[in-house]
């Protein structure tokens, strides 16, 4: 069973990331379009055909891949967690959530990427450090 979600986990990241290139391929060709990379005020373009919606404003990203305004810094939950799992061997993902005060969900992408970056190792349910 544990072979089944890690292969299902690891295809949805897969797709995840095959989605995240296209829409960013998407996003450079609708700016190019637009002219500037700046949709006009409102959010919307202007269609020629008449009662036909417009589709809303795709916010640009930034060189770094990310859009504006979030002011995340890259990996800063994955170290947080490795931080963590190096103290506390054989810890869960609950308990790792309820230690960094998060929703679990957000773990359930970042211990596996962690796991396939070799970083730490899965036993059951717990996370251990390779090191």
């Amino acid at each position: 069973m544990t072979t089944f979600v890690d292969s299902t986990l690891k295809e949805i990241d897969d797709r995840l990331r095959e989605l995240g290139d296209e829409v960013s391929r998407l996003e450079a060709a609708r700016a190019a379009l637009v002219g500037n990379g700046r949709a006009p005020a409102g959010g919307r373009t202007r269609r020629s055909t008449a009662g036909a919606s417009a589709a809303p404003a795709v916010p640009e990203q930034t060189s770094a891949g990310r859009r504006p305004g979030r002011g995340r810094r890259a990996g800063t939950r994955a170290t947080q967690a490795l931080e963590l799992v190096e103290k506390q061997p054989g810890i869960t993902i609950p308990e790792l959530a309820k230690e960094m005060e998060i929703e679990p969900n957000y773990l359930y992408r970042v211990m596996p990427k962690l796991e396939s970056d070799g970083q730490v190792r899965r036993d059951g349910q717990g996370w251990h450090p390779v090191s």
